[in-house]
């Protein structure tokens, strides 16, 4: 069926800072939309920018509007100097390396940072946002290099590649691919560069968009991968024989993890009405391996893991994580350090977790399917063995890439190098930890594809009861795929068109609905 957050071309979605939903964020990556702000905030952020008014008009000295930044918010900047102060702290903060981010990360970071500063605690022009949501909307992408934040006072560097464009600085690239001046697009969405005001440089720079935006990107692919991991278990149970009862829903209320439960109830789903579950009921079988026996148990945890994650992100998405805030009810500008993407960098590192696990559990299965003994299927999947070495050296990927996957797991919230002089002693890491998400959920799409594909050519080695209607109709999308290997052949593209049956989002509803996004 049709994943539920398919867009409708040019739909218009108004967002409400505080109230964006993982559903919206999903689209927001996919594209195909276009972005409002809700009218109501407009006067929030007037009063806000009012209030930084104020207190340069009235000669008032506060962090971030008149001082210098970091170490340097000793130094008084006059009046004359504001704006100056404002540009140069964006030209001087533009240090990212790197390729550049990719448009759905992008179009993440755009909306996310519109809607940061349309919370009202900036004190910046509404116009700043109402020109980051012009850009969304032209599907012009500044050019962010991937690397080069620590993720504490914001993703300083990769924030201000994108604040750069608003000034018509720096680079983005347009919706036919050329990748022109930051002035020239800003003369694509019929825009003159702007000069920043008190504050506004800082505004832009300060926040966890970039980290926040690569972990929701990392964390849309688990859940990709997660659903498709699950439908190759199916398949793979399918192909062994192997027994539902594990599966009993009995077994999951009396432990009472939510995430068991779902799983358990899903497989059960997929497995409705299958001809070959029932057809070894009574073959003496006791237990299956873990792989398969503890899909619940292990895949449960992973969709716990992935729900708390989805939990903290939705929220980061929709904060105020500039500094310092503005507060209008009091007229004050407090200081502090909302910046600090730790909650996100714990996040991705569960994301991680999950990730790798996902892709750990399936290497299992795949390797038990290869394993006659334990199948009950030809060695290697393959009926001439010898002559054919048939999915044996697929395998070996996968096991390469589940390996890779336990170093990238490695938590990166446990790191912190100390910059600026000491003035920022502790920091997060959050832009890497969600940036190497990326990396981890393909790894995790080749295995979970290369079981699937292993999966569909052990039901077909013994094929003479049909499957559910679910798991028959995902056999037969895979036999779009990919064919029946009868000999050996040349696997790679095989094995990269079942990279992107394991990414797509077109499964079944009893999958998908059990995921963050989706539910």
């Amino acid at each position: 069926m049709p994943s539920k957050h398919t867009a409708h071309p040019d739909a218009t979605l108004t967002l409400v800072p505080g109230q964006v939903d993982l559903a919206t964020l999903r689209r927001i990556q996919a594209g195909g939309v276009k972005l409002a702000l809700d009218a109501s905030v407009r006067e929030g952020m007037q009063r806000a920018e009012a209030a930084v008014r104020h207190i340069v008009e009235n000669d008032q000295v506060v962090y971030g509007i008149n001082t210098g930044f970091g170490k340097l918010a000793s130094t008084r900047i006059g009046n004359d100097h504001l704006a100056e102060l404002q540009r140069n702290l964006v030209l001087s903060h533009s240090v990212g390396t790197g390729e550049p981010l990719a448009a759905p990360v992008v179009r993440m970071v755009l909306a996310t940072k519109a809607v940061s500063l349309a919370r009202g605690h900036s004190g910046v022009r509404p116009a700043l946002a109402d020109a980051l949501l012009a850009l969304f909307n032209a599907g012009v992408m500044p050019r962010i290099p991937a690397k080069g934040s620590v993720g504490a006072s914001g993703d300083l560097a990769p924030l201000a590649h994108l604040a750069c464009v608003l000034i018509g600085e720096g680079e983005a690239t347009l919706p036919d691919g050329r990748v022109v001046s930051g002035a020239e697009a800003m003369k694509h969405i019929g825009l003159e560069p702007f000069v920043l005001g008190p504050k506004e440089g800082l505004a832009l720079l300060n926040g966890t968009q970039v980290s926040t935006a690569l972990a929701l990107a990392g964390l849309f692919g688990a859940e990709d991968v997660f659903a498709s991991a699950l439908m190759s278990g199916a398949l793979s149970l399918e192909a062994i024989q192997g027994s539902i009862k594990p599966f009993d829903a009995r077994i999951h209320a009396a432990r009472g993890q939510p995430g068991q439960i779902a799983v358990a109830g899903a497989v059960r789903t997929l497995l409705e009405g299958s001809e070959i579950v029932p057809s070894h009921a009574d073959c003496g079988r006791v237990q299956d391996p873990y792989s398969v026996r503890c899909i619940p148990q292990v895949m449960g945890a992973c969709l716990d893991n992935l729900a708390h994650a989805a939990r903290v992100l939705v929220i980061e998405a929709n904060a105020a994580s500039d500094n310092p805030l503005v507060f209008t009810d009091t007229g004050e500008v407090i200081s502090g350090g909302n910046f600090h993407a730790e909650p996100v960098a714990f996040a991705a590192d569960i994301v991680a977790l999950a990730v790798s696990e996902v892709g750990a559990i399936s290497e299992r299965r795949l390797a038990l399917l290869l394993d006659s003994g334990l199948s009950g299927l030809p060695p290697f999947l393959v009926r001439d063995g010898g002559l054919n070495s048939g999915f044996m050296i697929a395998q070996v990927t996968a096991a390469a890439l589940a390996s890779e996957n336990k170093s990238l797991a490695h938590p990166a919230s446990v790191d912190s190098l100390p910059t600026s002089a000491n003035q920022e002693d502790h920091v997060s890491m959050a832009t890497f930890a969600g940036r190497r998400l990326a990396d981890m959920v393909n790894n995790t799409a080749v295995v979970v594809g290369i079981e699937a594909m292993a999966a569909a050519q052990g039901i077909e080695l013994k094929r003479k009861l049909r499957s559910s209607p679910l798991v028959e109709a995902e056999f037969a999308a895979i036999r779009q795929q990919v064919a029946f290997l009868e000999t050996d052949r040349y696997l790679a593209p095989d094995i990269e068109a079942m990279r992107q049956w394991a990414l797509k989002a077109d499964l079944p509803a009893a999958l998908l609905d059990i995921l963050p996004s989706h539910s």
